[in-house]
């Protein structure tokens, strides 16, 4: 499908971005799933306006409905990838949805989740890896496991059986299209539904712990406990993230790529709400500038 604007991410900045994107009218398709935001479980009392507290997941569905009653149109998945191709974008979804856009606004929201375990901190770069396409070739002929329910969880479980000799995904409840999951169980992978407790190894990563109180050993742990992250996407479109996964933009929330915009938690701190919402506003006219030519 063909669109002017693909907004990844369904929390407040991105939200407001296809709002703003949309009242200029061009064509904006929004792509995330506002469960993921971390202002759905938050209870918001500090906005302007808003008499609180507010179920941060209730003003999200506000938003949504804001944005498709000016024209957006919302797709509640999560984003498997995303790269450039010439002066377009190709965005794909995780159960096969293919835009083609002028112009991508990120806002995913803070990446590289902590589990925040005992053991978690204390190996991290000695076995505790949060990107498995960043680090899997660390562990060929290794034993791994992947810790999520999400997109990146399931992709990550499929991808380190091309270089792991045995796979861990543990989740209880995946989240995962149900296509990806399959794919990871016909890849090898091999699934445990008890919670991890903890991480132990002397040095570096030794064995997973379980809430069940079975100890299962491994040589690397993947935390992948969300969407696909921002800096693993950007990095896809041919931007480098910062070195705290953050991405740099200007005053317009333009990055060094055309047409390739960014905003909320992803270009840094405070994480507030007020100042997602304010980005988004600006990265959402900025896009529809760019896709319109204006200068």
């Amino acid at each position: 499908m063909e669109t002017d604007i693909v907004v990844i991410g369904a929390g407040p900045s991105g939200i407001q971005a296809a709002i703003y994107a949309a009242r200029r009218k061009v064509s904006t398709v929004i792509v995330g799933k506002p469960s993921n935001s971390a202002a759905a479980d938050a209870h918001i009392e500090n906005y302007f306006g808003v008499v609180g507290p507010v179920k941060g997941i209730d003003l999200l569905g506000n938003g949504i409905k804001q944005a498709t009653a000016f024209g957006a149109e919302f797709v509640e998945e999560n984003v498997i990838s995303a790269e450039r191709d010439g002066k377009l974008f190709i965005v794909k979804t995780e159960t096969g949805k293919e835009y083609t856009a002028k112009s991508v606004i990120v806002a995913t929201g803070i990446s590289r989740v902590k589990l925040g375990i005992p053991g978690e901190k204390e190996f991290i770069g000695k076995g505790v890896s949060y990107c498995s396409v960043c680090d899997c070739n660390f562990y060929k002929g290794k034993t791994v496991a992947v810790i999520g329910d999400e997109t990146e969880a399931a992709m990550s479980a499929d991808l380190m059986t091309k270089y792991a000799t045995q796979v861990y995904w543990m989740t209880k409840d995946p989240k995962a299209a149900k296509a990806l999951v399959d794919r990871a169980l016909l890849a090898g992978v091999v699934m445990r539904d008890s919670p991890p407790k903890e991480i132990k190894g002397d040095g570096k990563v030794g064995a997973l712990v379980l809430e069940d109180g079975s100890e299962i050993a491994v040589d690397g742990i993947f935390i992948e406990l969300g969407a696909k992250s921002a800096a693993d996407l950007v990095m896809d479109m041919d931007l480098m993230p910062e070195m705290d996964d953050t991405i740099k933009v200007d005053a317009k929330y333009a990055t060094k790529v055309p047409g390739l915009f960014a905003c909320g938690d992803v270009v840094g701190k405070p994480w507030q709400v007020a100042r997602a919402v304010g980005q988004g506003c600006m990265a959402g006219l900025s896009a529809a500038d760019y896709v319109k030519g204006a200068k």
